[in-house]
């Protein structure tokens, strides 16, 4: 049998013919079961069906062969072999039909068999018998009785396909016999199917009664193997039995030992009561104890009946089965079951379904759980039309704690992050971790949307206050992006999407603000990944160029060296700002072949110019951490002939947060092979002067912002460019002013001992070609420079 979960609550107490037959499907499970044993029946006769027809077909062709259309009985043949071969595929594939539900498609297309089978012996009926003799024709009624009558035996269990066969082949016979005037045949006919399919409903109706008869006999045994599992096991169950009145009767040694008491103590006490322990008095004890109580009432037979007992004011959970005795004469005469203490297996598992939805660092909620809460807060408002809301948190900076000072502190800042969310919660919102540095808040009822945005202020100045960790003062700040719902999405995952567009955004601003989804983010989104798609083709497409910016002596005024800048001109985009594209390959790890490319170029073009003038060449953190980085630079300069001392690898000290041990090992392999490295950016990152102490830079490089400050004789500025220049002179490194753009800057820039400089007052980023023309004959470089 299937299973042994029907008991006889859920199987049908009627069987009504339309049920029987398959053409009415009532509801609940015993149904279901049921039509999986009737059509599991199939697949076992289906060969001796095909057997009855084969031999059926050969006798009509006996009779027909020698006064037929020998070409037409031929056909015919074709055409019942076609029917008889679907019936017999659809039958050999319900051979699993009694461990699954028999769907409404399959029921049908065993209707479509019998009708297309009866069809097919139609034929012979219709066309050969009525024109062949009253012999012919008798004989032919005698085979289809025959048939008729196997189909009966062997499909007792599905009726439906022998109803169908004899109702249009004995109305086309009856026809027949009509035609000829055998109306005596035709009574005999009339009568004759009837009986067959009332016969073989009631074949199929006995079948699913017996069905249902062994059900209940394996359900008894089941509760006769239930109580006997005492004795046989000898371990951990006890059994237990309670009179008509619900008190405690036979008590087993290991129910009273279960129950910390003596047997003598509980015998004849109420089982409820006794269990329920001090919680008795007040009536507040636990729903299951309510549950097993109803069942008992109710004499209804309970399996596996999960109920939190107190024992000695200790809560524990047992685990009991039960089931009604009778006397003699059928009487009720109280229960008996069996029950274990399964209070461990409990801990165990609610552990571990705690574990399946809370976070184990931080004990915040995980992403299921948040997908949870969001759901039911979305269900609510659409219930009571309000709305609630989604909110995506990223940590800025906490990368830099994690790969500075190792994973422990990192988790250690999380868990106060966590700490610091939870303070700010109320029972109206829920606060958890989706995974790294990224949490959430969902606000079940989110009305005021002020409210939304109080609560993301609040947490970015929560979490931008500084922790202190490990005897370490650390600053990370939080970006906020916000989505409600169900304004900007009706479903979790679009909800979240959205929510998680509006922080991109944020941390595309900068970070430490909160952005609101906007409809716009989509277009964002969709012209990003239009970007990457379309940056992707660009090396094969030949669209990236480099233009080159010239780099002067600051008091000579001659042309020393050129800053390689990458630009693309897409096909379909356009010219794309390197600000746009950049960022783009360095977050895709494009930045990898297109930073060979441009290192390769770089150096060709740099051996068109003079042999003095060299070529500095930006690199990102991406390109550094890549182990075959200094074996590029090797190739760079193999397939250019460029000398190694005119090239200059330009880098930010945003790299070394990331792996300072990584990046000055590369650096050093390229400094090894005689190649500068001019640090970009110098006074705008974290710790400078670290970086200036542990490596050999040849150039630093003033920042843009420090040169436009001292313009405006701005202290701090003036302060950082003198300091800058000093500490590069005794460390013999050359300075390069950036950004110099008026002869005001000029000025302050070469007062202040800068070696070199760049910027819009001596030309900008320009062609390659334009860049040879610097050194043509009729051009100094100072007056090409300065042009």
């Amino acid at each position: 049998m299937k299973d042994r979960e029907h008991n006889s609550a859920k199987l049908p107490q009627s069987l009504s013919s339309l049920a029987v037959l398959g053409l009415k499907q009532p509801a609940g499970e015993g149904w279901e079961w049921l039509r999986g044993l009737q059509y599991a029946c199939l697949p076992r006769i289906a060969l001796a069906r095909v057997l009855f027809h084969a031999l059926a077909a050969a006798a009509t062709v006996s009779v027909f062969w020698n006064i037929g259309n020998r070409y037409a009985i031929m056909a015919w043949l074709a055409v019942l072999g076609a029917a008889v071969f679907f019936n017999w595929r659809k039958d050999i594939g319900m051979r699993d039909a009694d461990k699954r539900r028999v769907n409404k498609q399959e029921i049908e297309n065993h209707a479509r068999g019998a009708l297309a089978t009866a069809a097919a012996w139609v034929v012979p009926v219709a066309a050969f018998g009525p024109f062949a003799g009253v012999e012919a024709q008798l004989e032919l009624w005698a085979i289809i009785v025959l048939l008729l009558t196997a189909n009966a035996i062997t499909l007792a269990a599905v009726p439906l396909g022998t109803v169908l066969f004899g109702l249009l082949v004995g109305t086309v016979a009856a026809a027949g016999f009509g035609y000829n005037g055998m109306w005596e045949m035709v009574v005999l006919t009339v009568v004759y199917v009837p009986l067959v399919t009332i016969g073989t409903i009631g074949s199929a109706r006995s079948f699913l009664a017996a069905r249902i008869a062994e059900a209940g006999v394996a359900e008894k045994s089941e509760v006769v193997s239930m109580l006997l599992r005492e004795f046989e096991e000898g371990e951990g169950d006890w059994l237990w039995e309670i009179d008509t009145a619900r008190r405690v009767r036979s008590v087993s040694p290991r129910f009273a030992y279960a129950m910390g008491r003596e047997s003598k103590d509980i015998d004849g006490l109420p089982l409820v009561q006794l269990i329920a322990g001090s919680n008795w008095e007040s009536g507040q004890f636990h729903s299951s104890l309510h549950d097993l109580a109803e069942r008992l009432k109710r004499r209804n037979s309970f399996s596996d009946l999960l109920v939190k007992v107190t024992i000695d004011g200790e809560d524990r959970w047992w685990e009991l089965s039960g089931t009604p005795k009778l006397d003699e004469n059928g009487n009720f005469d109280g229960f008996r079951g069996v029950g274990s203490d399964v209070t461990e297996q409990r801990e165990s598992s609610e552990k571990i379904a705690y574990m399946a939805r809370y976070d184990t660092l931080t004990g915040l909620p995980n992403r299921m759980c948040l997908t949870e809460a969001l759901g039911g807060a979305l269900r609510f408002a659409a219930q009571w039309r309000t709305r609630c809301a989604f909110l995506m948190i990223d940590l800025d900076r906490f990368k830099a704690v994690n790969d500075t000072l190792g994973h422990l502190v990192g988790d250690k800042l999380l868990a106060m992050v966590s700490e610091r969310l939870q303070e700010l919660m109320s029972e109206n919102e829920t606060c958890g971790r989706l995974g790294g540095d990224e949490f959430a808040i969902v606000i079940r009822d989110a009305s005021d949307l002020s409210h939304v945005n109080r609560i993301a202020q609040t947490v970015i100045t929560r979490l931008s206050q500084p922790y202190e960790v490990d005897d370490h003062t650390l600053f990370v700040g939080a970006s906020v992006g916000s989505a409600i719902g169900p304004r900007d999405g009706k479903t979790v995952e679009t909800l979240m999407r959205n929510a998680d567009l509006a922080l991109y955004r944020s941390k595309d601003e900068g970070g430490g603000k909160h952005y609101t989804f906007e409809p716009s983010l989509h277009a964002s989104a969709e012209e990003r990944r239009q970007l990457e798609f379309a940056l992707r083709s660009a090396l094969e497409r030949e669209e990236l160029t480099l233009n080159f910016q010239p780099v002067v002596d600051a008091n000579k005024e001659n042309v020393l060296s050129f800053e390689a800048l990458v630009r693309w001109n897409s096909a379909e985009h356009g010219f794309v700002s390197p600000g746009k594209f950049i960022p783009l390959a360095e977050d895709t790890r494009l930045i990898v072949p297109i930073g060979e490319w441009v290192l390769q170029e770089a150096c060709i073009q740099a051996m068109t110019w003079p042999d003095d003038i060299r070529v500095a060449v930006n690199v990102s953190g991406e390109q550094l951490l890549d182990p075959n980085f200094s074996a590029s630079v090797v190739n760079a300069l193999a397939v250019s002939g460029l000398a190694p001392n005119r090239l200059e690898i330009e880098v930010t000290e945003s790299i070394f947060v990331r792996d300072d041990s990584a990046a000055r090992t590369t650096l050093e392999q390229c400094m090894a092979l005689g190649c500068g490295v001019a640090l970009d950016d110098f006074g705008t990152g974290y710790s400078s002067l670290g970086y200036l102490r542990k490596m050999r830079f040849s150039t630093i490089k003033v920042d843009r912002s420090f040169v436009q400050g001292a313009a405006v004789d701005n202290p701090e500025s003036l302060a950082i460019i003198r300091a800058v220049v000093a500490m590069a002179d005794s460390l013999d490194m050359t300075t390069t002013a950036e950004g110099v753009e008026t002869e005001e800057e000029l000025a302050m820039v070469r007062k202040l001992g800068c070696t070199k400089i760049q910027g819009f007052y001596y030309g900008r980023p320009m062609p390659a070609a334009d860049a040879r023309a610097l050194f043509s004959n009729d051009r100094t470089p100072a007056q090409g420079a300065a042009a």
